[in-house]
């Protein structure tokens, strides 16, 4: 997905004659910079540990964002049972030995997304609290997450990039042919300049342990 259109050349600091193939390698770079397939809305799938009862999980994809006619942005979750440490439980242990009677821990259980509490600037998510105060070790959710527009920050840093990139002498050989696509790559790290990295910093995925 380009981060530029030809429209947008000459506004964001580009020459209008400049090749298509500049601006999809560059919004290339950004998605690898970033670790996302796209910074568009797309689906991820994530499998997430909670060791502390009902503490808030995190999502590794931001802006949580919900894609019509959906208006919310998990598509389905679902849950294993844990198993009590004897002294952590606010709960009755009678309870709890009775879902082991029944071989509850271990198990997985779909969730009513309607009932997960979500932040989608912080990709926060709250499960839901048990009746029966069984609680949860594990929890999958698939979701949508990503912009539904491209800010100026990624229009600005995409052009950057490119002419960053016109302006390195091993890429600026042929100025009207891109390189092959790796070899743009292997100069990743001296296009993705300070400036660009600063832009770019609010969309970069980071895996919250």
């Amino acid at each position: 997905m380009n981060y530029l259109q030809p429209s947008e050349y000459e506004l964001y600091g580009l020459e209008p004659t400049t090749a298509l193939s500049w601006v999809t390698a560059a919004s290339a770079i950004i998605d690898a910079h970033c670790s996302r397939t796209t910074l568009g809305i797309a689906t991820y799938t994530e499998r997430l540990r909670t060791e502390n009862r009902h503490r808030p999980l995190r999502l590794t994809y931001l802006p949580l964002s919900a894609v019509d006619p959906a208006t919310f942005p998990i598509v389905s979750a679902q849950a294993r049972y844990s198993t009590p440490r004897r002294g952590e439980m606010e709960y009755d242990s009678i309870v709890w030995d009775a879902a082991i009677v029944f071989g509850i821990p271990g198990t997985w259980v779909r969730l009513n997304v309607a009932d997960l509490d979500y932040f989608s600037v912080t990709g926060e998510i709250t499960l839901p609290i048990n009746a029966l105060g069984w609680t949860f070790t594990e929890i999958e959710i698939v979701y949508t997450a990503g912009l539904a527009t491209f800010p100026d920050v990624v229009k600005v840093a995409c052009a950057q990039i490119v002419r960053n990139a016109q302006a390195t002498p091993a890429l600026n050989v042929k100025r009207n042919v891109l390189p092959d696509r790796m070899q743009l790559m292997y100069f990743s790290d001296s296009l993705m300049d300070a400036t660009v990295q600063s832009l770019l910093a609010p969309y970069v995925a980071r895996k919250v342990g």
